[in-house]
């Protein structure tokens, strides 16, 4: 469940399981979790037969508005070519080219994929358009599908423009334009793209017309961007692999959530963050798909679930509490991720006895029935025990 209530201390106990459980969903939101012997009558009722239900799992890491792949630059990659910020501008090219409804089409195939999956709520970045009229464009295709939408209009300093004068387009009539389909602000603080000066500036225009911030940081180098997360106070800053233990000790001091994209690690061959690390310091954790065409086209939490807890140290209970309440608290989202009264009514049901199946069974399609505010989005299992003597 994730309910504070019913957890305790320690990894193993942070879910807040409930064995043999129920739970009543009023409308959109859920009215009672509880055991199955003592809940109250319903109107209907769904017997996932000894299926483990979760929470919805919450990315609040997308790039999904875009047009066109990067097939070959992975190839490249996987040939021995490191990665760098570069190749966003292929992606630009294409997005730019690309029609309002050739790019709502794209999206909706990538949120279908997502809910099949079980991702109940996500984030979706503009930042492939890098014009005034795109980067609005880009948020107005975002916005039909999630009211997480986020301006990344600077993501890469687009050609011809100097990083100067790209910072005052950002902070000027593209912030204007872009302001009315956003939520949040975000920059690609990092080499190759913008510096920490130039991402406070963009930030602080943001956060002046109402736009919370976010940040891209320290995915490529050891640079200053998580510091500025921190300092700012910013909701989280995402990549997080290459930190100081000055960085680590700011992020902690600051409360600002450190997500983590291990799907780019596993796209990219660089090396994985340290989640054991922040963990071990007090640092909140998220995990995200990081979903995009260059530095990692995985739509699946799942994945990023059983890679987290291969490559980066966590627990299979640390992980899926990092892509459920993690991802909410990146959000600053209380009513997601958490299976408790008062919350939204987003559940999965994985065709397996127990939430481990996520790591332990890797790139196999558990996800058998998804809800999303009380509404069944994708299939629901047929009546019947999963196995003799499972429970959940």
């Amino acid at each position: 469940t994730n309910d504070p209530a019913r957890g305790g201390a320690g990894p193993e106990h942070m879910l807040g399981r409930v064995g043999g459980a129920a739970i009543v969903v009023e409308g959109a939101r859920i009215a009672w979790v509880g055991s199955a012997v003592a809940a109250p009558a319903a109107d209907a009722r769904i017997d996932v037969g000894g299926r483990a239900v979760i929470p919805g799992f919450v990315d609040s890491h997308s790039h999904l508005v875009f047009a066109g792949d990067r097939a070959e630059e992975f190839e490249a990659r996987m040939a021995g070519r490191s990665y760098s910020a570069g190749g966003i501008r292929t992606t630009v090219a294409a997005t730019r080219a690309a029609s309002d409804e050739e790019l709502s089409a794209n999206v909706a195939r990538l949120v279908a994929e997502m809910r099949r999956q079980g991702t109940t709520t996500v984030e979706v970045k503009s930042g492939y358009g890098l014009t005034t009229r795109d980067e609005a464009r880009s948020l107005a295709v975002a916005r039909q599908f999630t009211d997480e939408t986020t301006f990344l209009g600077a993501h890469v300093v687009p050609e011809g423009v100097t990083p100067e004068a790209y910072v005052e387009e950002v902070t000027g009539p593209r912030l204007t334009a872009a302001a009315p389909y956003a939520k949040w602000i975000d920059v690609f603080c990092e080499d190759g793209a913008f510096d920490v000066d130039q991402a406070r500036t963009v930030l602080t225009a943001g956060a002046a017309v109402g736009l919370a911030g976010r940040l891209h940081a320290n995915q490529l180098t050891y640079g200053g961007g998580v510091r500025l997360a921190a300092e700012l106070g910013l909701a989280a800053v995402d990549h997080c692999t290459f930190l100081s233990e000055g960085a680590v000790d700011a992020l902690a001091d600051s409360g600002t959530v450190a997500t983590l994209l291990p799907g780019v690690e596993f796209s990219t061959r660089q090396p994985y963050p340290d989640a054991r690390r922040l963990l071990a310091a007090g640092v909140r954790v998220a995990l995200a798909s990081d979903c995009n065409p260059g530095s990692c086209y995985t739509s699946s939490m799942p994945l990023c679930i059983a890679l987290a807890v291969r490559e980066m140290g966590m627990s299979p209970a640390e992980a899926l509490y990092a892509a459920t309440v993690g991802g909410a608290a990146a959000l600053r989202r209380d009513d997601v991720g958490v299976l408790a009264p008062g919350c939204r009514a987003d559940l999965v049901v994985l065709d397996a006895p127990s939430y481990l199946h996520l790591a332990y069974r890797p790139g196999v399609p558990l996800v058998t029935g998804v809800w999303v505010a009380g509404r069944v989005v994708g299939r629901v299992p047929a009546d019947g025990p999963l196995a003799a003597g499972h429970t959940w």
